[in-house]
């Protein structure tokens, strides 16, 4: 039995057309399945066990380093010279989250508390909580500035009780009393007199009130309805909007609750969440692109404008009253104790905040704060915020204990929240988003590669066999002359 090689070619050719249109079909079709996927493990269900389990409890591990501004000379301060101060640190704590009370609602949406809890890491750390450090009190001169206003036999009064508990412009204290809180006769006799005048009732510290706390009722969207409002806050508190701010503007309550972002974002998306410590929304902007262990990510930072005043960016005047650029008053949601926020450093803001202190060195490796992203999931893979806790003083007549300080921002403590994808959550994320993204990828073009060759290399076959068919046989006759031969050798 012969084999038609013509037929078997064309067979191959068929089969190369095939394969390149599947190949061509997958190339279309296999980014939907990939994204469908995506949409399907994104959005906050409990039937998405590790996704899920990601958002509820947070097993990517999270550290606070927390460095001291250590006051150099208190004494030369109060006689109105320029502050020296000294980092000492990183103190670093383990952050331990976990949401609670978790329900979800009819309308695709689902309200938790988030708890937080900070345990001390020595090995992480440069010293130890015993460490002794000194900083201004700001239950004197926070309260000198308060009360600035009250008739001056008040401001006496306020004077005599600092003097009573013992209380001066400056704390020499461990670490982890200044951290966590310590006795203060004053402070026990302001919660018994005067309940509700400081944040906490217990001891004053600087993070007494955020250990063993959660940051509110948060209810935020599914994206079971719409992908592109997952994770985003449809309230906070019961609350749509804020009160603390002067402008609607500054009042809403944008974005998400800053831990997941939705997914399919671009190099034009920002980064928008609100945040309780802030007490308002910020937005975060793309710098540029990067990679993380073969990860695609963006880079997204804070805008120069992010702690701009009224006067140098129009959006912000709901903040004030303001003081420099780079400075976020937050007197309003803090009992109206003159507290500032910043970068650490003061970096990005006004440089003459620079020229009040001495023993500030800004620069943005250090201290600038970013978070970087999958863009394709919303995920964020390593994160850094940092952020600065300044306390305004000043000269108050009438209050002693204030000397003759000179009216200064004065930098108190920076702190920077810290974590990133690691371990098997990371061998997961790159199996799942790197290696079959691209195995589909390979096979696609593996399949139009395949089938182009194929068909060339068929229809090479199939052009041989016919021309061979076509070719006369070497040394013979056609048949005409064949039979013109036979007669003429009858003839004869």
């Amino acid at each position: 039995m012969t084999i038609d090689k013509s037929k078997v070619a064309v067979g191959f050719v068929v089969a190369g057309v095939l394969t390149v249109f599947f190949g061509t079909v997958l190339a279309f079709v296999g980014p939907l399945i990939i994204d469908d996927q995506i949409v399907k493990n994104t959005m906050i269900d409990p039937k998405n066990e590790m996704s899920y389990t990601m958002w509820k409890d947070i097993p990517v591990p999270f550290y606070m380093s927390v460095y001291f501004f250590n006051v150099l000379n208190p004494k030369e301060i109060l006689k109105g010279e320029k502050p020296m101060v000294e980092q000492k640190g990183p103190y670093v704590y383990r952050k331990r989250c976990q949401k609670d009370n978790i329900t979800f609602h009819p309308n695709n949406t689902v309200s938790y508390r988030e708890y937080r809890k900070y345990f001390f890491e020595p090995t992480m750390s440069k010293g130890n909580e015993s460490d002794v450090v000194t900083i201004p009190n700001m239950l004197v001169l926070g309260a000198a500035v308060m009360m600035e206003n009250l008739p001056f036999a008040l401001r006496l009064m306020i004077s005599a009780s600092f003097k009573t508990f013992n209380e001066g412009p400056f704390l020499t204290k461990t670490v982890g009393e200044l951290m966590w809180g310590y006795d203060s006769g004053l402070v026990d006799f302001l919660n018994t007199y005067l309940p509700g005048m400081l944040p906490s009732s217990g001891k004053f510290g600087l993070f007494a009130e955020f250990n063993n706390s959660n940051t509110g009722l948060f209810t935020i969207f599914t994206g079971k309805d719409d992908i592109r409002n997952v994770h985003k806050v449809d309230s906070w508190n019961g609350l749509t909007e804020l009160n603390y701010w002067r402008t609607p503007q500054c009042n809403m309550i944008n974005g998400t609750a800053g831990q997941m972002w939705p997914p399919f974002m671009t190099k034009e998306s920002t980064l928008p969440f609100y945040s309780p410590d802030a007490c308002r929304s910020m937005e975060l902007v793309y710098q540029r692109p990067g990679e993380m262990h073969g990860i695609p990510l963006y880079r997204y930072v804070a805008p120069k404008t992010l702690f701009a005043n009224g006067t140098d960016y129009t959006p912000n005047e709901g903040f004030c009253p303001c003081r420099q650029s780079g400075l976020l008053n937050v007197s309003s949601c803090r009992h109206n104790s003159p507290v500032f926020i910043s970068h650490p450093h003061f970096f990005n803001a006004d440089p003459v905040l620079l020229d009040y202190v001495h023993g500030l060195h800004p620069n943005e490796e250090e201290h600038g704060l970013f978070i970087d992203i999958h863009p394709q999931t919303g995920v964020p893979l390593n994160v850094s915020i940092r952020l600065q806790l300044n306390l305004y003083m000043k000269r108050v007549s009438g209050i002693t204990e204030t000397g003759k300080i000179s009216e200064v921002v004065m930098p108190m403590i920076w702190f920077e929240e810290s974590g990133y994808i690691d371990g098997p959550i990371l061998n997961t994320f790159h199996t799942n988003l790197v290696i079959l993204p691209a195995v589909m990828e390979y096979m696609q073009y593996g399949f139009i590669a395949l089938g182009l060759m194929t068909i060339i290399i068929a229809s090479l076959v199939h052009y041989k066999v016919k021309a061979s068919d076509k070719e006369p046989v070497k040394g013979s006759l056609c048949p005409d002359m064949q039979e013109k031969s036979i007669m003429s050798y009858s003839e004869k």
